[in-house]
């Protein structure tokens, strides 16, 4: 789930036809993500697996395939499996932090971790305080929200004031189910970098929350990155060393279950 562009991704039935929407545009985006943690707190399920196919189109136009295996457990662990699960390949995700995993073993940590665990898990999970101190970095201006239409949806726009302002920091949330649906941020470190557009498409009822399972990555105007989920549960039964990456190996994936 939002992985490879920044070595990076996420995510029922009469919960959502119960939802309890405030319609009236939040002054703040701290004011709505207050909203989307009140909406489905003790809802959202713990864990959701899902089989994702990736997409990679080079800037030189190769275009590689690929499929991973994920879990996400809420409100902050992202753990991703490169190909088949049983070569020990992948990577572990925080909120601020990044474990690249290599035949069952650690070989680099970053000090950075998923822009958008906050968003697809932990808003619905802990408390807001949480959620604004691992946005921080991203710089988005929670003073500065609109009403806006996306897709044909209404949403509210946190960070930027006038629609074409593509370049702020922002997150587009859609009003009637509160989850994400676009975001506009930078996934290159590099000074000049301009913003990504990461759209996430084709939303489903995972238990008492919601899956994107289509997401684009968008550089220039090209998709660089395609992410087609496929297989998913909600609630799966995961031990807690699933998502210790000093502990890849040691517990049984749940894709050899299946």
């Amino acid at each position: 789930m939002f992985s490879s562009l920044a070595c990076l991704v996420l995510l029922s039935g009469c919960a959502h036809s119960n939802l309890n929407v405030n319609r009236a545009t939040p002054a703040t985006g701290v004011e709505l993500l207050q909203r989307m943690h009140d909406a489905y707190a003790g809802k959202w399920p713990r864990t959701i697996t899902f089989v994702q196919k990736t997409t990679i189109t080079r800037p030189n136009g190769v275009v590689d395939t690929a499929t991973w295996y994920e879990a996400l457990r809420s409100p902050d662990r992202l753990r991703i499996d490169f190909g088949n699960p049983s070569k020990g390949n992948g990577a572990l995700y925080t909120a601020d932090s990044l474990y690249v995993v290599r035949a069952g073993k650690i070989t680099r940590t970053v000090g950075s971790g998923n822009p958008f665990l906050p968003f697809v898990a932990g808003v619905y999970d802990q408390p807001i305080a949480t959620t604004l101190r691992q946005v921080a970095p991203y710089h988005f201006d929670l003073a500065r929200i609109r009403a806006d239409t996306w897709q044909g949806r209404a949403v509210y726009v946190v960070g930027a004031a006038s629609p074409q302002d593509l370049d702020a920091p922002q997150f587009w949330i859609d009003r009637d189910r509160l989850v994400a649906v676009r975001f506009l941020v930078k996934l290159s470190p590099a000074p000049d970098a301009k913003p990504n557009d990461i759209r996430l498409e084709k939303y489903v009822p995972v238990g008492g929350g919601w899956l994107a399972t289509h997401v684009a990555i968008i550089d220039g105007g090209v998709v660089r990155q395609a992410e087609d989920y496929s297989d998913w549960k909600g609630d799966v039964a995961l031990p807690n060393d699933f998502f210790i990456a000093e502990k890849w190996s040691d517990v049984p994936h749940w894709f050899r279950r299946n």
